[in-house]
């Protein structure tokens, strides 16, 4: 098949992309930089002709409320107005767990509301929400650090490594469309304060973690279940202690 990646040149869109290919299916990797721009539809045409399946994994380069939410609307209507014509029988997209119960968070109403543009878009689709990124993990820290103090609740948390969110998106692309919701998670389910502090210790950061119910991820509390997924969801096999070991070992 012919399959656009639409981000191709991002963290999860080379090691799709790559994935495909060693599949035998033509992988095109589609961005600004090749001349393909979702937000205004810059190429959007021409990258779509024979395109079976065309895959969303762009983020956006603004985070601020007003920003986001205009680059994931833009985009995602852009996107699916392109497929229509060009008869794209499969839209998949990656979305992130909870996205919907973080609503102080304008990052996240704007990837709810992506997710509802697709829902009602008309192209069959199939959207793969992930839980947070190992990757992502020193970024979080600091969105909580104040000082040398990281401030975060004990609410459950279960990380993922990026290459198993890729690999998971490999085989949702080359399968059927679902026109639904597919969950992917880690094996390992945390206390957010506790994985921090793993985290930062296997790092010598000398930042102490202290935890605290009311402490706001992304201006939301957290509960036990605001980023857990569902029951029947999908779980990576890269245990965050083995991925901790060889990040620590490449640098």
């Amino acid at each position: 098949m012919k399959i656009v990646v639409i981000g191709g040149s991002g963290l999860i869109g080379k090691k799709l992309v790559n994935g495909l290919r060693e599949r035998g299916h033509e992988a095109v990797a589609a961005s600004p930089s090749s001349g393909v721009n979702a937000v205004t539809g810059e190429g959007l045409t021409d990258a779509l002709v024979g395109a079976q399946v065309v895959v969303d994994v762009t983020n956006s380069p603004f985070f601020e409320d007003g920003p986001v939410l205009e680059f994931f609307e833009k985009s995602s209507r852009n996107l699916l107005a392109a497929e229509a014509i060009a008869g794209v029988g499969h839209h998949v997209a990656l979305s992130v767990v909870g996205a919907d119960r973080i609503p102080e968070s304008g990052y996240m109403r704007a990837k709810a509301s992506q997710e509802k543009l697709i829902k009602s878009g008309g192209v069959p689709y199939t959207i793969l929400s992930a839980t947070q990124f190992f990757e992502f993990m020193g970024a979080i820290a600091q969105s909580a650090t104040d000082g040398q103090t990281v401030r975060l609740p004990s609410a459950f948390i279960q990380p993922v490594m990026s290459d198993d969110v890729a690999a998971a998106l490999v085989d949702i692309t080359l399968g059927e469309p679902v026109n639904g919701m597919v969950e992917l998670a880690g094996p390992d389910r945390f206390h957010f304060d506790e994985l921090i502090r793993r985290f930062l210790s296997a790092n010598h950061d000398p930042r102490q973690v202290v935890t605290d119910a009311h402490a706001r991820y992304y201006g939301t509390e957290l509960d036990d279940r605001t980023l857990i997924p569902g029951d029947n969801s999908l779980i990576g096999s890269t245990r965050f202690e083995d991925w901790l070991s060889r990040s620590l070992v490449q640098r």
